[in-house]
């Protein structure tokens, strides 16, 4: 399995609008297909240079539906965000690969 982490710095000024809009976003993502769930979480560390920043992690279902998402989605995807917070946002991409996952209930492990 892979994540396909987003870490985004939101320029204090816009934060509300873009909360709003990345709550629509996400449905749309997960919309294509290609991933089986996302965790929208808020980077508790404060950045030198101001803002608030967050981390969308999209947990796909393979190597080939992340391919084919940046393949068929991505940058459609992406353009809507550029055009509308662009000067206002810092954004990176990551991609992680699950190599092991424990609970309480599996301490050996075992995905």
């Amino acid at each position: 399995m892979y994540i396909y982490n987003v870490t985004v710095n939101i320029d204090e000024s816009i934060h509300d609008e873009w909360l709003i809009w990345i709550k629509e976003h996400i449905p749309q993502v997960l919309g294509t297909g290609k991933f089986e769930k996302a965790t929208l979480t808020k980077v508790l560390v404060e950045e030198d240079m101001g803002g608030v920043t967050y981390s969308i992690q999209y947990k796909s279902y393979s190597r080939e539906a992340l391919d084919a998402y940046y393949k068929e989605d991505a940058d459609r995807l992406r353009t809507e965000g550029l055009k509308k917070f662009a000067d206002k946002m810092l954004a990176f991409r990551t991609e992680l690969q699950i190599i092991d996952e424990y609970s309480p209930l599996t301490p050996e492990g075992g995905i």
